[in-house]
């Protein structure tokens, strides 16, 4: 205590600073002791525990993981820029200097299957824009009233337009209503409108009905190397005159049950246009399509027309891909809309392999 009554801070010897406690010195660290720890009850000891410390996890190297095959690996769902700008490169062909093989006469081709949404303008349209890209000529027919493979390659079809209805009921020449194709200097294609509906009843009582489109094909002046000629699903007049006109059937089958149910019934036209009409047709081309390989059910469909049309089934066939479908809605082919998808890679290899088989079918019966 200071002279004037005032309690002093003992640690410095200041009047005016209040009591402070030293501050408590730190612990020292102790390990803890086998002392220390509770000791849990005597338990017994199942037979399966490890009585070793399990290994650090980054010490096993870690196995690949099993993929199911309804599961796309990364490669294959989202592949490298670079590869997909690879394969626009290969697909668009702007150079122009890569070319399928042209056949040595011209290719008229019917897409035909009297079930619907199978993917027969779907075929048509792609197959004829990659042909076209890798220079052959090449013309398409479109004979359904929708007209969908006019919208597809961006050609107008509207009420007015000269269309295959003229060609077919008023003989106008084939050279005066097919159009150009916009961006594909090799593509024509006649259009379809709503008028060739009634095509099938106007064509009853016209004289050769069944041999119409074959002689406005026959009558244009300039040889294509390949004609397609988009059917509707049905098996009416306008097929019957598609499949008088063509040397070759080519039928798209859905990897589907019902795309199996119609088939039969769709040979056995054929076989009777071949026996009365048409003795040179054949059923040249099977490509499978809207193929969903996480299904069990695409790989029984496909061994079955494998097993039943041998080689006439192409060995590509063409995926469940959105881009096939997005691209009409722009007015275009899935070629030209995304070049680098997986469906436009489908069918430029489907193209390819069709160029191929027909130079190959040429020389063995040349042989």
């Amino acid at each position: 205590m200071t002279a004037d009554g005032r309690t002093g801070d003992l640690s410095t010897g200041s009047p005016d600073s209040p009591v402070r406690r030293p501050a408590p010195s730190p612990r020292p660290h102790r390990s803890a002791s086998a002392a220390d720890v509770p000791q849990l009850p005597n338990l017994p000891v199942e037979a399966d525990t490890p009585t070793t410390a399990p290994r650090p996890f980054t010490e096993e190297p870690v196995a690949d993981a099993y993929v199911s095959r309804e599961t796309q690996s990364r490669e294959e769902d989202d592949p490298p820029l670079a590869m997909e700008a690879l394969r626009a490169v290969q697909i668009l062909n702007p150079s122009g200097e890569v070319t399928m093989p042209r056949p040595d006469r011209p290719r008229i081709m019917c897409v035909a299957n009297q079930k619907g949404g199978v993917g027969k303008t779907t075929t048509t349209v792609n197959l004829a824009v990659a042909l076209a890209l890798h220079g052959n000529r090449v013309l398409v027919v479109d004979l359904d009233p929708q007209g969908n493979a006019s919208t597809g390659l961006n050609v107008p079809h509207h009420a007015g337009i000269s269309d295959v209805y003229d060609c077919l009921i008023d003989n106008v020449p084939l050279a005066e209503v097919a159009q150009q194709v916009e961006g594909i200097p090799n593509l024509w294609c006649v259009p379809a409108t709503i008028d060739l509906a009634g095509a099938e009843i106007e064509l009853v009582s016209v004289v050769a009905r069944e041999s119409r489109l074959a002689r406005a094909i026959a009558g244009h002046p300039e040889p294509f190397d390949y004609v397609f000629i988009d059917c509707p699903p049905s098996l009416g007049l306008l097929t019957v005159n598609a499949l008088v006109a063509a040397r070759e059937v080519l039928i798209p089958i859905q990897c589907e049950y019902y795309a199996l149910e119609g088939l039969n019934q769709l040979i056995n036209n054929i076989n009777l246009v071949r026996q009365h009409l048409n003795p040179n047709l054949d059923v040249s081309t099977i490509i499978l399509t809207m193929y969903d390989r996480r299904t069990r059910l695409a790989d029984a469909v496909e061994q079955d027309v494998r097993n039943h049309f041998g080689d006439k089934v192409l060995q590509t066939v063409i995926p469940r891909n959105v881009r096939v479908s997005e691209a009409p809605s722009y007015g275009q082919s899935v070629m030209t809309y995304d070049p680098g998808s997986r469906g436009a890679t489908s069918y430029f290899e489907a193209a390819l392999e069709i160029a191929e088989r027909g130079v190959d079918k040429v020389a063995g019966h040349n042989a």
